[in-house]
C-alpha cells in the first residue's frame, strides 16, 4: 500500500490541482490528507487561486481513494459538500508493523503529543513546515503544507511504501526536511 501524504491545502485549486497530479503520477493508493482542506483560515493570506469549490469538484471524485482528518480549519458546513469522511480527529494506520497517529495537530502534536508506545510515529500537518523529528521515544513527522508553506519550506507532501515516509516536493524531487 502506498500513501501520499498531504496537509494543508486550504481551498487552493492550483495546488490541489498540483497535488492531484503527484497522486497520480506517484501511483499511490492512498491519499491521506492531514486537514485544513477547503478554508484558509483567518491566519492564512489567501493562497494562490484560492477557490474552495473547484477543490471540491476536483477531491469528490476521489473519495474512495481519501483519508482525512479533520483541521483546525474545517468544520461541519465542509463536510456538508464533501463527498469523503472529514471529521475524525485522528487516524491510526499501520505500516511494516509501525503504528502511525494521523492528525491535523493543533490539538496533539509536536508540543503536546498523544500518549503512543515507544518507536510509534505521529503524523501531522497544522505547522506548514516539513519536519522528521524524534520526541522522546517516537517519531514525529511532517509533510508541509501543499498550498502555504512556512519558515522558506517548499509546496509539499509525503509518500509512505513499505514503511519508508519520502518528503518531496510539488515536483517530485526529493528533499530533506532536517536541512
Amino acid at each position: 500500500m502506498k500513501y501520499l501524504i498531504a496537509s494543508d491545502i486550504h481551498g487552493s485549486a492550483a495546488y490541489c490541482r498540483r497535488l492531484l497530479e503527484a497522486f497520480e503520477r506517484e501511483g499511490a493508493d492512498r491519499l491521506l490528507l492531514l486537514g485544513d482542506v477547503l478554508y484558509h483560515g483567518p491566519r492564512n493570506d489567501l493562497p494562490l487561486e484560492y477557490d474552495p469549490k473547484a477543490v471540491i469538484a476536483m477531491l469528490n471524485p476521489l473519495k474512495e481513494h481519501i483519508l482525512c482528518v479533520r483541521g483546525n480549519c474545517d468544520s461541519e458546513v465542509d463536510q456538508m459538500v464533501l463527498e469523503f469522511p472529514i471529521m475524525a480527529e485522528y487516524a491510526i494506520i499501520e505500516s511494516n508493523g509501525v503504528t502511525i497517529y494521523a492528525t491535523h495537530g493543533h490539538k496533539h502534536g509536536a508540543s503536546c503529543p498523544p500518549p503512543l508506545k515507544s518507536g510509534e510515529v505521529l503524523l501531522c500537518g497544522h505547522t506548514h513546515i516539513p519536519a522528521n523529528e524524534t520526541l522522546g521515544n517516537i517519531r514525529y513527522l511532517n509533510p508541509g503544507s501543499v498550498s502555504i508553506p512556512k519558515n522558506g519550506s517548499k509546496h509539499s507532501y509525503m509518500t509512505l511504501c513499505n514503511g519508508v515516509f519520502v518528503w518531496k516536493d510539488l515536483d517530485g524531487s526529493v528533499y530533506d526536511p532536517t536541512i
